[in-house]
């Protein structure tokens, strides 16, 4: 080590003391590296989880991080109180000057302290909806879903959002706490159709299908009780009856997976279309217009 300072300080022409500071800083570096390298080569090797690769990725260069800093730190810094004070003055220097990558930062530590949610989760924040796929110090990463795309499926975009927006933006966690979403089918019949025999063939529709997930769906809302106050009377798939201008409003409610939304909808769709095609008595409504001609109708007793 002496040596290599030595060597350093004769080729760049910096002192021997700070030559052994240099030459101590790329040791540590250089030591962190490779301990990281092997220990993810010994997980790559025995693991193919793709969440647990990435769980390990991460865990292995925050604690790096940290070691590194704290190491290089005592090299180049004398005495904890020397380090206490440039600590004090980079903090307030950075917290005027770097305010929104200090928000971002804190915005980690939330996600890390808290964690109101992890890779793989489907959230929203502000307008931006999408599964996270990355977390990082200063942004976390969205696989966008929405916008212009229907049912919550896949844009195809990355987002990267500031973790700064999580201290100012509320935050929808599809999976954390319940990790079902309700979904609504409204489904429009005639004044004229059976209504009540519409609604019964929505009931049974629903609970022949696999996303009738009352059970489970039970079992998940006793798990989350423990951390949170919801309740529901009920789970079990519903119709609501409404009267609309065109016709009666049948709404079909059930529970889903916030990721099958749109393919619980379609099976959901074909059974109905089905089902009404061999009912004569029902019939799909849809915006009509009915003309009066008073002189030409005829007359109806008690109507002037």
């Amino acid at each position: 080590m002496e040596q290599l300072a030595a060597w350093l300080s004769g080729i760049t022409h910096v002192s021997l003391v700070t030559s052994r500071k240099l030459v101590h800083t790329g040791s540590v570096v250089l030591f962190l590296w490779a301990l990281r390298a092997i220990i993810l080569r010994i997980v790559w090797a025995r693991s193919d989880d793709a969440a647990a690769r990435y769980g390990w990725r991460k865990i292995t260069g925050y604690v790096a991080m940290a070691i590194g800093t704290l190491g290089i730190a005592r090299v180049w810094f004398i005495g904890l109180g020397s380090f206490a004070t440039f600590a004090g003055l980079a903090s307030a220097g950075l917290a005027i000057a770097l305010k929104d990558m200090v928000a971002n930062l804190a915005g980690w530590v939330f996600i890390v302290w808290r964690r109101p949610f992890t890779v793989g989760d489907r959230i929203q924040i502000g307008e931006h909806r999408g599964d996270v796929i990355d977390i990082r110090a200063f942004q976390f990463s969205l696989m966008e879903v929405g916008n212009w795309v229907d049912a919550d499926q896949s844009t195809g975009r990355v987002l990267h959002v500031p973790n700064g927006l999580l201290l100012t933006q509320p935050v929808a966690n599809y999976n954390r706490g319940f990790p079902y979403i309700w979904n609504e089918i409204p489904v429009l019949v005639t004044f004229e159709s059976d209504w009540k025999r519409a609604k019964e063939l929505l009931l049974e529709i629903v609970a022949k299908r696999p996303e009738a997930l009352s059970e489970r769906a039970e079992q998940a809302l006793r798990e989350a009780s423990k951390k949170f106050f919801i309740r529901y009377p009920t789970l079990t798939p519903t119709v609501y009856t409404t009267v609309k201008d065109s016709g009666v409003l049948l709404t079909l409610r059930y529970l889903c997976p916030p990721r099958r939304r749109r393919g619980t909808e379609q099976s959901i769709w074909e059974a109905i279309l089905e089902a009404f095609a061999e009912e004569p008595r029902i019939d799909f409504a849809y915006p009509t217009t009915r003309f009066y001609r008073g002189a030409q109708e005829p007359e109806t007793p008690g109507r002037p």
